[in-house]
Order: structure tokens, then sequence, then C-alpha cells
């Protein structure tokens, strides 16, 4: 039973690790959740004694360098935090019969494909985020033959660093707020990748899965619908990605599908829709 599980959480102060924490605080299992400053998983000493400390079944492995842009002119650190240090969480995971789940992104696709991409497709980062996750998901597939790995895409859920809440910010006093249309993906809500993981988990399920909420929407589409929803005044409006100085280059279109971990758990997933309708009344309660 996964309840019976010792967990230990990565990147304690993101949101997804956040909601990992509720959701085992709820079901009262064992976890623990360091500090970032008393558990970075890029000093390896740290991470062994940790471990050894601890002695987890499962590793969560929330940590991650996730600023695009800034990547750019660090990738240094970029590949510190998302390759090199998964390559240490892998070895060590290894020796102490660690079982770890990691999580990736759809940055590791070009955006080329016109239909939705599936686990089968072959990766093709094209900006140094994407090549550091690429890169973090090669290190476990080549130390460990057991592990999962889930590609998330637009992750949001408590916390400030996500699209939705960066949207109440911009739209602060204005009439009219101008959204990318033709970047295209899946918001996925953090509840529901919380939920999907602890019962692929539980169902022992192994490899590479897409975990993501149903159905696709531009960032446009997906700010609008937030809007109307909220009740929030703002207009917004389609704009183009070349209209914003971003320095990394973003892929168009990067909606993955999640049938094959559908089909393994024999669940549905809830759409993005109505997975934004339940963070509004999460956020407003």
């Amino acid at each position: 039973m996964i309840n019976d599980k010792k967990f230990l959480i990565t990147g304690a102060s993101g949101q997804l690790a956040k909601e990992f924490a509720s959701s085992l605080t709820r079901q009262g299992s064992d976890f623990l959740a360091p500090p970032e400053d008393q558990f970075d998983i890029t000093n390896a000493d740290q991470v062994r004694d940790m471990v050894k400390d601890y002695q987890p079944d499962i590793l969560l492995n929330c940590a991650a360098y996730n600023f695009v842009d800034k990547a750019e002119d660090e990738p240094e650190m970029a590949f510190k935090v998302n390759a090199r240090a998964v390559s240490i969480l892998a070895l060590v995971c290894k020796d102490a019969n660690v079982f770890p789940a990691h999580f990736s992104t759809d940055y590791v696709f070009d955006g080329k494909k016109k239909d939705l991409y599936t686990e089968e497709d072959k990766p093709n980062p094209i900006n140094i985020y994407g090549e550091s996750k690429l890169k973090g998901e090669e290190a476990l597939r080549e130390r460990l033959d057991h592990f999962l790995i889930f590609r998330l895409s637009w992750v949001f859920g408590a916390g400030r660093q996500n699209f939705l809440y960066k949207l109440l910010q911009w739209a602060e006093g204005k009439e009219t707020l101008k959204v990318v249309s033709d970047e295209v993906s899946v918001p996925t809500f953090t509840e529901d990748v919380v939920k999907m993981v602890l019962l692929a988990l539980e169902k022992g399920l192994r490899g590479t899965y897409h975990l993501t909420n149903s159905g696709k929407c531009s960032r446009y589409e997906w700010a609008k619908y937030f809007f109307d929803k909220k009740g929030i005044a703002t207009e917004v409006q389609p704009a183009f990605l070349a209209e914003f100085p971003v320095k990394a280059t973003r892929p168009a279109a990067t909606p993955m599908a999640n049938k094959r971990i559908r089909d393994a758990l024999n669940v549905s997933i809830p759409t993005w829709q109505d997975a934004t309708e339940r963070f509004i009344k999460k956020i407003e309660s």
C-alpha cells in the first residue's frame, strides 16, 4: 500500500512539492520535504546523507531550474540542477534502493508536430531549458531500470510561479491585456498531477508518461477563460509571441496526449477548463 511508504520530496518551496505535501498529509503518509537550503540536490553528500538518515521508499523530485529565458544566459546552472543533479539522485536512489518519480516538461519537443505529442515521439528541444530537462531524463534512464518520469506542461497550483498568478498581477489597473495566441499546450493542475502520480505509484507503473489535463489551448484562450470565470473585467486581446521580447525560443505547439497514462490507470483526467474552475474555487475559498 502506498500509504505505508515513506516519501522524500525535493524542491519543497515549489507549487508541485507543496501539493504533494498537502495530499500526503491528508492521507496520513510519512513524508519529508526539507527546505532547499538543507536539501540541495546538486550536493551529492547532502543528498546521500538525507537519504541515509530518512531512509525513504520513494523520492519525488519536484526540484527544477525552470527559468526558461534566464537559462539562455546561465546554461551551466540549468544543466547543474536539471541534469547533473538528477544523475546524483539516480545514483543515490540506486544505492539505497529508493524508487524515484521525476518531473520533466513538454519543452523537450520542438513544437513542429501538427498533432498531440505521444511518448513515442522523439524529443528535439530548441532552448537551453528544454535541453537540460531532456538530459535529466536521460540521466535517470541510463542509471536506473525502475523509475517514473512524468512530462508536465503549463503547471499551475498554489504559489506565485505560474501563469494564472502572473495574469492577475498583469491585469491590475488595466482595461486591456495582450496575451500570446500562437503558443499552444495544455494547462495542468497540480491537484490532478499529484492524484495521478500517487495512483501510478500505487499501481506499480514504470517508465515515461505524459501527464496533463485533457484538451489543449493557447495562452490567450486560457487567459480569456480564466478572466471570464473569475469575473475580471480586463479585456484579453490576442497577440503574437514575436511581439514580446523573450530570450529563449519557444516551441509553438507542444500539447501532449495523456492517453497512455489514462489507459494504464483506467481513469479519466479532467479537462483544463474544469481544472481552471477548481483552481479558482480553491484560491477564492
